[in-house]
């Protein structure tokens, strides 16, 4: 049976959305760190109407992080699809990875968000806090179960409260990339 197209938000306030959000769980990108810890998204609206993305995790006690650019995939439409590009590997960053970033839901407050992609191989869960009421997480499994995710595949993001302040030692060497992409890890 094949899976209906899936629905997004429709309206998103880009301005309302812009901010830190701390990952509660996620099924990761393969570029995505495995063993990554206190993983957050930062994101910035830029003049020109497009998105700065920082995405930081925390792996073997260093700071991973890759800058990458987000922008509505069809301008005029009102659904929230994206596409975010990044550049890897993040030590020589010289080729472009496109991807989908879909808001899937998000709660009137701009508080937790449900984000995935068309392939339904990628999701993840977001909040403003470094914990997430388990009510609500669960609601979003069904949200993201009912969307056609396999919700089994998702997995906690470890978060201190308080969550690291700055930046720490940096993974200059972009190790957890060559991990994530040769072991799986």
């Amino acid at each position: 049976m094949a899976k209906k197209e899936m629905e997004v938000v429709k309206g998103l306030d880009l301005e309302k959305y812009m901010g830190r959000w701390y990952e509660i769980a996620s099924i990761p990108s393969r570029n995505q760190p495995k063993n990554g810890v206190n993983t957050r998204a930062t994101y910035t609206l830029k003049e020109d109407g497009t998105v700065k993305v920082v995405n930081e995790t925390w792996s073997d006690g260093k700071r991973s992080s890759i800058e990458g650019v987000a922008y509505k995939a069809e301008p005029s439409s009102q659904e929230a699809k994206f596409k975010v590009k990044f550049y890897l590997p993040p030590f020589l960053p010289i080729i472009p990875v496109v991807g989908n970033y879909w808001v899937l839901y998000i709660d009137g407050d701009y508080q937790y968000v449900l984000v995935g992609e068309p392939s339904r191989k990628n999701l993840w869960i977001l909040c403003r806090n470094t914990h997430l009421n388990e009510e609500i997480y669960n609601e979003l499994l069904e949200k993201a179960k009912e969307l056609g995710y396999d919700v089994n595949k998702l997995h906690k993001t470890p978060q201190s409260d308080p969550p690291p302040e700055g930046e720490g030692p940096k993974d200059t060497k972009g190790i957890w990339w060559i991990k994530s992409i040769l072991l799986g890890k």
